[in-house]
């Protein structure tokens, strides 16, 4: 499969990744962790949302993978200063989990899925490993629902490059409204979706990981929208987020 990263491990892209928060980024889970529970954390990155649910579930174990290594490398350090206990990480793919059947009593992914080709298929193997009755929470942005004001026909072009980029590294920019469908195709019960708005505040967040990744891409035009935009006093970027939660039958 031809799949990559299409955000990429800058320093800007880093600092964006590490403003996520269970709170903040995962709420639409928290109703479903308890204390004691085992809880499987796919496409942790740097480890942010991992380290709350930990806090949530304590004593309970959690564990995240990612499939690249300076990911996990990074996880596991912010997790040694924290002095975090339960949590650990190790490098490994969504297609295939290093863990037997049953064994998690709540899976999540944030921000993975699209990204990946298969996303039934990773569905399927979560739910491999998720106990009967287990719940899957699933959460990605939805390229086809975002606001990015005032608009101009530069700005459009410069988040139209990110689209076409990220489907031609395998992903699928409008995979959040299809949520639902991927659970139930991958046998989830009973899969619901939600939707909220990320206003990015400040712009620079996500206007400063753009203008990275297009200087680095050789598209200086994009980087200019994206820097126009961050120092226009009237500049917003809201992003769409669909989560989705299903069980695992039985």
């Amino acid at each position: 499969m031809n799949e990559q990263y299409t955000l990429g491990y800058s320093d800007a892209a880093m600092r964006f990744l590490l403003r996520r928060k269970l709170e903040t980024h995962g709420a639409f889970f928290i109703p479903h962790l308890e204390p004691g529970m085992r809880v499987l954390d796919c496409g942790c990155g740097p480890g942010s949302i991992t380290l709350g649910i930990a806090a949530r579930i304590a004593p309970g174990p959690v564990e995240g993978i990612d499939m690249d290594a300076s990911q996990i490398a990074l996880a596991q350090q912010r997790a040694r200063e924290a002095g975090v206990g339960n949590a650990a990480f190790r490098q490994a793919s969504i297609y295939e989990l290093p863990y037997p059947d049953a064994h998690f009593d709540a899976v999540f992914s944030h921000a993975l899925f699209e990204h990946i080709t298969d996303t039934v298929g990773a569905a399927r193997e979560c739910l491999r490993v998720l106990k009967p009755g287990g719940v899957f929470g699933v959460a990605t942005p939805d390229w086809e629902a975002f606001i990015v004001a005032p608009a101009t026909p530069e700005r459009r072009a410069a988040v139209q490059a990110y689209v076409d980029k990220q489907t031609a590294n395998g992903g699928d920019p409008g995979i959040g409204r299809k949520l639902a469908t991927v659970l139930a195709e991958a046998g989830f019960a009973d899969p619901r979706m939600h939707a909220r708005f990320e206003v990015y505040d400040p712009i620079t967040a996500i206007t400063e990981v753009m203008a990275v990744q297009y200087d680095r891409d050789g598209m200086p035009q994009h980087a200019q929208a994206m820097r126009d935009l961050e120092r226009d006093p009237m500049g917003m970027w809201a992003q769409a987020w669909v989560s989705c939660v299903g069980r695992k039958p039985g």
